[in-house]
């Protein structure tokens, strides 16, 4: 990297080798993500098993996303005034105390609350986790770093399922949510081991302020970073209504979904490279046409060989693109509020995964179900726009204009 944000990035405290991070910080997000991945089904089956309708089953999940979008801001100032374990330590509590409540939830509005502690708590463990790899790691390694931790994640989440297949057999919905209490507390304890990094923040800064001071970016950059999300959130919700459109079995559909997954964890380290040595435009513009293309394309789609090319090219477009707002975020925050700049930068990426899947539904009730796949390759279209226009290319450098 060169330039501006070279410079930034030149005051890097004590750079350590990516090899050092597997144990302290890779091994307890796959972990974390293997909890997540096993219970994430359930959370709805729960609901249901309350008395709960279809509706408001889904709308109950839909709070966990809603409580990190709630939460990311608030997240920045809790890294900067406590750091980064301690951090950590806070998110796995509310992980735990959110997972336990809906295992012995009596009622929805306990579950629900339980949805907002879990959403809180990912909000709080990707900020502490993101905050402490931008510091220690080199500019160089960057891209590779950011999109390990997030291949990491996904490598949990997509072997999770299988993990707690057993449980589920055994204790219902609950056996999941249960794996995910043990994988939360783990992976919580294996990550307050690191040490805090002393980056020379100020806590003379309001998170009004800085969102005041670096609103051209958040709306420029943002922009591009909301629409991302949009893309990737929507894909979950959309598959599954698509195979059920054309008739799809629900065992094919989990097959669908299973190469899916594993050609976006596949495509983890590889995006890394791609982004270090390339450039984060001469990624995010690709992955952004591919999933443009895959959501083009997938109303044409008749068959289960032919969705599942749709559904493999849109798990390629996640995989590229693995690691990639992250990374410009890191680029881009200043030295001195970090962490409340990140935690404003994540808020633009979770609206949009908040967002997406609820605009699959409202216009699929109003239209037709293809319609919203077209909307979405629209939107995919304009966020490799809005990559090409603002984001750094290889040299490192801004246009904001």
């Amino acid at each position: 990297m060169s330039g501006e944000l070279a410079e930034k990035a030149s005051v890097t405290p004590t750079p350590v080798r990516l090899r050092s991070l597997t144990w302290s910080v890779f091994v307890p997000m796959a972990l974390y993500g293997t909890g997540a991945g096993a219970a994430a089904p359930m959370y709805a089956l729960r609901a249901l098993d309350l008395g709960a309708s279809v509706g408001s089953a889904g709308l109950i999940v839909a709070f966990g996303g809603l409580g990190m979008v709630l939460t990311d801001l608030p997240a920045g100032r809790i890294v900067a005034r406590i750091g980064e374990r301690g951090a950590v330590g806070l998110g796995s509590l509310l992980g735990l105390l959110g997972v336990l409540a809906a295992i012995f939830a009596p009622n929805l509005v306990v579950l629900a609350a339980g949805m907002l502690l879990n959403g809180a708590a990912g909000a709080v463990w990707g900020l502490a986790r993101q905050s402490y790899i931008v510091a220690v790691v080199p500019p160089t390694d960057r891209g590779r770093a950011l999109s390990t931790l997030a291949g990491a994640h996904r490598l949990g989440f997509f072997c999770g399922p299988f993990l707690g297949a057993g449980l589920v057999h055994g204790m219902g919905p609950n056996g999941a949510l249960w794996l995910q209490c043990a994988t939360t507390v783990t992976a919580g304890l294996a990550m307050v081991a690191i040490r805090d990094v002393e980056d020379g923040a100020s806590s003379g800064h309001t998170l009004r302020s800085v969102v005041v001071e670096n609103r051209r970016v958040l709306g420029t950059l943002g922009s591009a970073a909301l629409l991302t999300g949009a893309a990737r959130a929507s894909r979950q919700a959309l598959l599954p209504l698509w195979a059920a459109h054309i008739g799809l079995s629900p065992a094919t559909t989990s097959l669908i979904f299973g190469v899916s997954g594993a050609v976006d964890v596949l495509m983890s380290y590889p995006a890394g490279v791609w982004l270090d040595r390339r450039g984060r435009r001469a990624t995010g513009v690709p992955s952004m046409m591919c999933f443009a293309a895959g959501y083009a394309v997938l109303p044409c789609t008749g068959t289960a060989l032919t969705m599942g090319l749709a559904a493999v090219l849109l798990g390629l477009a996640n995989g590229i693109s693995n690691g990639l707002i992250m990374t410009v975020g890191a680029d881009v925050a200043p030295e001195d509020r970090r962490a409340e700049f990140l935690g404003a930068w994540r808020l633009t990426h979770d609206v949009g995964m908040f967002a997406g899947p609820i605009a699959v539904g409202v216009i699929s009730s109003i239209a037709v179900l293809g319609a919203a796949a077209l909307a979405l390759a629209v939107s995919a279209a304009a966020g490799a726009v809005a990559m090409y226009r603002w984001f750094p290319g290889a040299g490192g450098r801004l246009r904001l204009r």
